[in-house]
């Protein structure tokens, strides 16, 4: 028996370790800690609750406009805020901007690199990459001259160490690309690097920069008007519609070809990486309104024991529905480690007993991690692009099933090939491609407004704290691409009284609970062979299908640089 600690999980957001004990050449047992420190709601106390969302927004540099959508919702909710339908479609082609560009950037510069062997595609004949490349793809660039020359830089990047790459496992007995589609993958990742700084033009367009662009509690922070300089006009209008069509090539052309081009030659990964088999989705993409999300393009509902027969209703402001835990998270609660509290009740005390650093090994310690543990009735849940893709063709969404039963199809592989790293990281590509449909049918949907002149995009009725009750308390529901994402806000005398969030890294990353029920890379990682414990590329490739996000799930820091906690490790 042997225990592999991988710490820090690169080619993430944040700090990941990894702790997976080995028996006979499997993983029996695993453990995730994150181990920065949790702690953004403490600095929103006290503050305006409409300038939550500019706070929140900026616990990473990656989720940052999906958290300033949640913030606006969980105080709209709060004081029944309605937002205008301009608003809302402005939000969702935000949303969905932010699901492809997200997608690319995790396959090509976070995930491929677990599958694709840079060295390796040193030994390729460029002649035939372009064939293959062309069999399945129109890309303009997949040609030989081009492939040859992706191939030089290569070579003169391994002649100077592979810089960043240096420490990779190449050449591993894991990885089973052919050379030229390891080119191929190469090439894409250069081309994908270029590509992703585009198509965040759309927020800079609507929001005014990126990252963090601009939000508005009961709209969104730009007008409409064909003839005005400082407005969305139509030279703008005409610079968004470029760039959808730009990201509509790229996701066809290149993310999903090479894609399904990959899952082809490691279709035996269908076996491992499933996990937990509960899944939860807060649905997304409102066509009638925040307020009716039976009318969401994604569905709001869990799937129990992957059983796609039946949905169950989520209801977030239930207190007994979602709770957060502590028994192995280095935190402490009024009423001790065995209580669940609710969100809206959620405490933020810090308790590290964990070893003093540095340290090989957390084991024989209790608590492991400053993630909490959030659970849905008492179960674990994965969240994410598969779950919402569960949901929904569960939900009987026959452009989902469409797509998913096509995609599948064309592996051969059965629908429960989903429940697997590899079912994960396709799931991922598909949730890519219907976001690419629906933002382009958001944006004719704007751009028939704009012909109307339906275009108000702010609702001000109850914008005055003098409009306010006394106190309130709303939650913001958000599927980030990572997945469930919720913020919780209670609002007291005009200021924020009690803010938390619990992210999709929350839910995935978090350590057991009382129970000793694992989270989501932990019970992923249980039966996943590695082939060689000094370079556990195969323990790698499952963590990345989920796409972590530490930044998001553990933070602590306040935007004047004031001291808020000191851990000491005596």
């Amino acid at each position: 028996m042997a225990r592999v600690v991988v710490d820090p999980v690169t080619r993430i957001e944040g700090h990941l370790r990894i702790e997976a004990v080995v028996e006979n050449g499997v993983i029996t047992d695993a453990f995730s800690a994150g181990t920065m420190v949790r702690g953004l709601e403490k600095i929103l106390i006290g503050r305006d609750p409409r300038d939550a969302w500019a706070i929140t927004e900026r616990v990473c540099g990656v989720c940052t406009t999906v958290h300033a959508l949640t913030s606006v919702r969980a105080v709209e909710s709060a004081l029944g805020i309605t937002v205008p339908p301009t608003a809302e479609l402005i939000r969702n082609i935000m949303m969905a901007t932010q699901y492809v560009q997200d997608h690319v950037i995790h396959f090509y510069h976070l995930h491929a690199l677990d599958w694709v062997d840079i060295v390796n595609a040193l030994k390729a004949d460029p002649k035939k990459a372009a064939e293959i490349a062309q069999s399945f793809s129109k890309w303009d660039k997949n040609t030989p001259a081009y492939f040859s020359e992706v191939q030089d830089k290569i070579k003169v990047f391994a002649a100077n160490g592979l810089g960043i790459f240096a420490n990779g496992y190449w050449g591993h007995p894991a990885y089973k690309l052919p050379p030229e589609v390891n080119l191929i993958a190469v090439a894409h990742y250069l081309d994908a690097l270029q590509w992703q700084k585009e198509i965040v033009k759309i927020h800079t367009v609507f929001g005014g920069k990126n990252p963090h662009p601009n939000y508005l509690v009961g709209g969104v922070p730009c007008s409409i008007n064909m003839n005005e300089v400082a407005a969305i006009n139509s030279e703008r209008l005409n610079l968004v519609a470029k760039l959808i069509s730009q990201a509509d090539e790229f996701v066809n052309e290149v993310y999903i070809p090479d894609l399904l081009a990959v899952a082809s030659f490691y279709k035996d990964w269908s076996k491992w990486g499933g996990g937990l088999t509960n899944y939860l989705s807060y649905g997304e993409f409102p066509t009638k309104g925040y307020a009716q999300p039976e009318s969401f393009k994604y569905p709001r509902g869990v799937v129990l024991n992957r059983d796609l027969s039946t949905v169950h209703p989520v209801n977030a402001t239930d207190s007994q529905e979602i709770k957060e835990y502590i028994a192995s998270s280095w935190y402490s609660y009024e009423g001790g480690d065995g209580v669940g509290i609710h969100p809206w009740a959620g405490e933020t005390k810090l308790n590290y007993t964990g070893p003093k650093p540095p340290f090989e090994t957390l084991e024989g310690f209790q608590k492991y991690s400053f993630l909490k543990t959030p659970r849905w009735k008492e179960n674990a849940m994965e969240v994410g692009p598969l779950a919402r893709l569960l949901v929904a063709f569960a939900s009987g969404r026959t452009d989902v099933q469409d797509l998913v039963k096509d995609t599948l199809g064309k592996l051969n592989v059965p629908v429960a090939a989903l429940f697997s790293t590899l079912g994960r990281t396709a799931a991922r590509g598909l949730d890519a491609a219907l976001a690419m449909i629906w933002l382009k049918e958001f944006y004719g949907q704007l751009m028939d407004r704009v012909k109307i002149n339906e275009v108000s995009t702010f609702n001000g009725e109850f914008w005055e704290p003098k409009s306010w009750p006394a106190e309130a308390e709303g939650v913001g529901l958000t599927e980030a691409p990572r997945g469930a994402l919720a913020h919780w806000i209670k609002i007291k005398k005009g200021a924020i009284d009690n803010y938390q969030l619990v992210v999709p890294t929350t839910w995935n990353g978090s350590p057991r609970d009382a129970k000793q029920q694992r989270s989501s890379f932990e019970s992923a990682l249980i039966g996943t062979p590695v082939a060689n414990l000094e370079q556990p590329v195969e323990i790698i490739r499952t963590i990345h299908s989920f796409d972590p996000c530490l930044a998001c799930a553990v933070h602590l820091y306040d935007p004047q640089g004031r001291h808020l906690h000191q851990v000491s490790f005596e």
